[in-house]
């Protein structure tokens, strides 16, 4: 075939598979990578909570299963949440959104009305009203006048006194104590506690099958478990345990907050006891009850919001004995929607040596190598 023949095959072929290639639609950009600061990047199926930060997902799981009385595997499938093979995760993802549009439509707080509004710790919320039995609620005492309240420094001041004073609580740097936690099985389990001044505390639980961490310094806190890699705090998590924390060194609590406010002086395990409300901006107050008489920490309150509503926590503290000029506590009871403990200190010491390494995350152990070719 003559060689122009030939050019002129070429070029038309050319032309052909030019054509064909514009005809065809180009392929689509791949799309970007999911961002795992958010609800969606980190978990599986989200739909109400898309676009919440991931730290969100589980405090709102927590909230509806307080609200509702009921466990994870009553709306998921275990070991494989993402699934929709339950009517139940329907029916919450409809009551999610509803909850949502009646507090955007109808108020200004998010949070006005929640799962709990309705279902107050049942499955099903009640629909017909109960039988008058003859029972009525008591009405809460009338809190006492603003002008008869004292000043919140002089509240934190009798508290920094009745342990001992600013120069004896100085002196301790660290303590470390060894106790019982009960609430978590039918028999007590060994718990030891290391904490400095500065935030920094390291509560291990000795379980039948491993141990329990829990570890806060001043930049954060991570959480423990055996057989598994340690994981980072989220934020609510690590603001809820520095505040623990500061339950053994007082002088931490002005450092936690930016404002302090007497409310009431309420009634404690029929004691007085003074409210002081405990604020930081654009987060949840903590609330703290000091005993009027002795002027000690007696209830603590603080809580986590999440996109449905707010989680409770509340430590009663109590048992304070004196230890080298000052008061500890001996013993606090931590409550929440989904149950209870209790620690018992059996022994603590004070200014022992304490690693400030122990308060760090340990790095993840490495991968387990290949089986050999």
């Amino acid at each position: 075939m003559p060689t122009r023949a030939l050019a002129s095959i070429a070029a038309a072929f050319v032309s052909l598979v030019s054509l064909v290639a514009a005809a065809e639609p180009a392929a689509a950009p791949a799309p970007p990578p999911a961002d795992p600061s958010k609800a969606e990047g980190r978990f599986k199926n989200i739909q109400v909570l898309k676009g919440y930060p991931a730290d969100d997902v589980v405090p709102s799981m927590q909230f509806i299963s307080a609200s509702l009385g009921v466990d994870c595997d009553f709306c998921h499938v275990e070991r494989a949440p993402e699934k929709d093979d339950k009517k139940e995760k329907g029916t919450a993802r409809k009551m999610m959104a509803m909850t949502q549009a009646i507090n955007k439509e109808n108020f200004d707080n998010p949070h006005e009305v929640t799962c709990v509004s309705c279902h107050r710790g049942a499955p099903k919320p009640a629909v017909i009203p109960a039988i008058d039995t003859g029972e009525r609620p008591h009405s809460e005492p009338a809190a006492a006048k603003t002008a008869e309240l004292p000043a919140a420094s002089a509240v934190l001041d009798k508290y920094l006194q009745a342990l001992g004073g600013a120069d004896a609580l100085s002196k301790i740097a660290s303590r470390t104590q060894k106790g019982k936690l009960t609430g978590f099985g039918p028999e007590p389990v060994p718990v030891d506690v290391a904490s400095k001044a500065g935030l920094k505390r390291l509560t291990t639980v000795h379980n039948p099958h491993g141990e329990n961490i829990t570890a806060v310094n001043e930049h954060g806190g991570w959480l423990g478990n055996t057989g598994r890699p340690p994981r980072d705090m989220t934020s609510a998590e690590s603001d809820g345990a520095h505040l623990d924390a500061a339950l053994l060194y007082p002088s931490d609590v002005k450092k936690l907050f930016k404002e302090f406010e007497v409310k009431s002086v309420d009634t404690i395990d029929g004691r007085k006891a003074t409210k002081l409300v405990a604020k930081n901006e654009d987060k949840p107050p903590a609330e703290l009850w000091f005993d009027e008489q002795s002027g000690l920490l007696v209830r603590m309150m603080r809580y986590v919001d999440t996109p449905l509503g707010t989680n409770p926590t509340q430590v009663d503290i109590g048992d304070y004995r004196d230890a080298d000029g000052v008061k500890v506590p001996f013993r606090w009871t931590v409550a929440r929607p989904s149950g209870h403990f209790t620690i018992q200190i059996d022994d603590s010491r004070q200014n022992v040596p304490v690693d400030d390494a122990s308060f760090e995350k340990p790095a993840a152990p490495p991968p387990p190598s290949p089986p050999p070719s």
